[in-house]
């Protein structure tokens, strides 16, 4: 066999190899999507080990004649001697059928999974894969040209190699899909495999779509997202359209996928029904009820888009407080999809509304029952810990609850699901008891230790908090927490950008003054024209040495707006550049805004026609050396001659200054 490429590593601690070699083959083979976005992704269909004697199932009687016969002239016969020989005594070998599940795309059509055999092999640290194809109905033969190996070799002391091994170089057949160039072999593939071979790659997540089948999940994704696809270029809200409409879709064909394994075990043919809390835009209650899963979703405030929807499709506009009166007992599932308040309350209403709901919960906003969760360990991560905290709540409300990551454009992709009870439906009034005394016990944890109890379901300990309601004496329905509060109805913008501009203008300079002061001493020297050879940028300082000079009211009015000192400079983009959590006063002597290589976000930033010379350049009236562009080459006004009115439609006002 041909070597096509060879990457060194170095195991320094002597004790990672060869152990995260087949760490890193096993993301290729299970995850071949994470590195080949041509993929929707790939799947184990079935494993033999060779070492293990075991009568061979169907399959296998039928792949093992394929290795046995297989006859590639010009080939490199130990490799295909090795490829035959899986009957050897003493060798530890693996086969597996994989199937890899290539993306719809305009130059490529088929969705139809591919098959390979793959031969893991311990003993000599080789992998191979053998492509399959089918000429026709029934007839297997191996796809020759595009056989080969990756193999992993001890140089001498700490250093390996990985080299990829094809059996035919020059007859490599590429699709640019399913089987990528031999150029992306050896350049992405395997120094991929190289890097991920040396590195610790224990994770604090499942792995992705790992508790459903990844072949029904992708051939449903790519028939919903061409489906809902035309929702993008009608989208009236001011959200991304392309990031929330595929991941709607992405979430309503997990949850399609999953309701359909559970009919499956279940024996039954009806579709589940649904509730979803916080519904937000509703588009997963429209794609979920196309569908056809009965359902409704409910939010506190009524979005632009539900017009578009249509009758068929119901959404609520409704506050949800956590109390008798909104239990569903007729929903199979309740849905909490970025659910934020109401993130923690899901697994208890579910388990309230009857012993047959089930929940399913995408966490993302960091709330606890009785407000803002708070962080109790530095161990882990804040997103993991919040996870373990809303997963020891359905604990505790008595769900066997599991975790999976879902293939969304998101941070926060990690689902927890509660589909099955720990008790009896008899206990339920026993277990309503502790559930009821685990919430009250988290009023005295907001800032400290964790809720304990010594059974999470069957023991009952105390009594009931003050802080638990009595009956509501309009409705007569009890209200499970007196504190709570859920979102307004109108959605406060709060991220600088509404606070006073006098207040605003008072921070800017009192910051660009302290950047400034080390470096405005002197005037700099002026070159033979009699004009300034440098315009000075003064100093980079961290965010919080700037924090320590401004006073605490100031910083905590910035910190009552969801963003706090960061983010007033950010807004204020002309004056300064924020990186790396330290600031400086913006270079705005270049004659552009921004140099060539700007980034997307960067070109965004470019100021529009009709806001140019709207507003005084800060330089020109705060630099102690002024503006350093001409007054051609800077957007903003060098003095109140140059202003002209914006014809942009106005923005909310700022809100009127108030001392505190």
């Amino acid at each position: 066999m041909p070597e096509l490429g060879r990457v060194c590593v170095r195991d320094s601690g002597g004790s990672v190899l060869p152990g995260g070699f087949w760490a890193a083959v096993s993301v290729w083979l299970e995850k071949a999507q994470v590195l080949n976005k041509r993929l929707c992704g790939s799947c184990i269909e079935k494993s033999w080990d060779l070492t293990q004697q075991g009568e061979e199932d169907g399959t296998l009687q039928q792949l093992l004649p394929l290795l046995a016969e297989l006859s590639c002239p010009g080939g490199d016969e130990e490799v295909l001697r090795a490829i035959r020989a899986n009957e050897k005594p003493g060798e530890e070998r693996v086969i597996l059928l994989r199937s890899l599940i290539p993306k719809s795309n305009p130059h490529y059509s088929c969705t139809e999974p591919r098959r390979e055999i793959v031969i893991k092999d311990a003993s000599s640290r080789v992998v191979t894969f053998l492509p399959l194809e089918e000429p026709s109905q029934g007839h297997i033969r191996v796809k020759k040209n595009n056989i080969y190996q990756i193999r992993l070799a001890h140089v001498a002391d700490d250093e390996w190699s990985l080299s990829l091994i094809t059996l035919y170089s020059e007859g490599w057949d590429s699709d640019g899909v399913v089987y990528p160039k031999i150029s992306w072999m050896k350049n992405e593939l395997l120094s991929r495999l190289a890097k991920w071979s040396t590195e610790d790659r224990k994770s604090d997540f499942k792995s992705t779509l790992s508790l459903i089948a990844v072949e029904k999940y992708s051939k449903l994704y790519q028939s919903l997202k061409e489906k809902y696809k035309d929702m993008v270029k009608v989208w009236p809200e001011v959200t991304d359209p392309e990031k929330f409409v595929y991941e709607d879709v992405a979430i309503a064909t997990y949850l399609i996928v999953l309701w359909e394994e559970e009919r499956l075990v279940n024996g039954v043919t009806k579709k589940q029904t649904f509730i979803d809390l916080g519904c937000g835009n509703g588009l997963l209650v429209h794609i979920l009820g196309n569908e056809g899963h009965p359902g409704r979703g409910i939010d506190v405030r009524r979005r632009k888009i539900w017009d578009m929807y249509g009758p068929q499709t119901i959404l609520e506009e409704c506050a949800i407080t956590p109390s008798d009166e909104h239990l569903f007992p007729d929903a199979d599932w309740i849905i909490g999809n970025h659910s934020d308040e109401l993130t923690p309350w899901l697994p208890v209403i579910a388990a309230r509304s009857s012993y047959s709901c089930r929940y399913f919960v995408l966490p993302c906003c960091f709330y606890s029952f009785y407000g803002k969760y708070n962080r109790k360990s530095s161990k882990k991560t804040q997103y993991r810990e919040y996870l373990d905290f809303v997963t020891d709540i359905g604990t505790r409300c008595g769900f066997n609850v599991e975790e999976d990551c879902l293939r969304i454009p998101s941070t926060k992709r990690v689902c927890l699901i509660g589909k099955s009870r720990t008790y009896q439906p008899e206990e339920e009034s026993q277990i309503d008891k502790a559930r009821t005394q685990y919430i009250a016990s988290c009023s005295n944890d907001t800032s400290d230790s964790a809720c304990i109890t010594e059974d999470p379901v069957h023991s009952v300990h105390g009594g009931e908090s003050s802080d638990v309601s009595p009956d509501d004496p309009d409705t007569g329905h009890k209200n499970w927490l007196s504190s709570f509060r859920p979102r307004d109805k109108v959605e406060q913008i709060r991220n600088c950008a509404l606070l006073p501009r006098d207040f605003i203008d008072k921070v800017v300079l009192q910051v660009a003054q302290l950047l400034l002061h080390q470096s405005t001493k002197d005037k700099p020297d002026p070159d033979d024209n009699g004009t300034e050879k440098t315009w000075i940028r003064g100093r980079c300082l961290p965010i919080r040495e700037v924090a320590e000079v401004l006073g605490k009211e100031t910083l905590q009015r910035l910190k009552n707006e969801c963003g706090g000192l960061q983010t007033l400079l950010r807004n204020n983009h002309q004056v300064f550049e924020v990186l790396n959590a330290k600031v400086s006063i913006r270079n705005w002597s270049q004659d552009e805004q921004f140099p060539s290589n700007k980034t997307k976000a960067e070109a965004k930033k470019r100021l529009l026609p009709d806001v140019l010379k709207t507003r005084l350049c800060w330089f020109y009236v705060n630099h102690p050396h002024g503006c350093p562009r001409a007054s051609a080459k800077c957007p903003y006004a060098h003095g109140p001659e140059e202003l002209r009115p914006s014809t942009l439609p106005e923005r909310k006002k700022h809100r009127p200054y108030e001392s505190h």
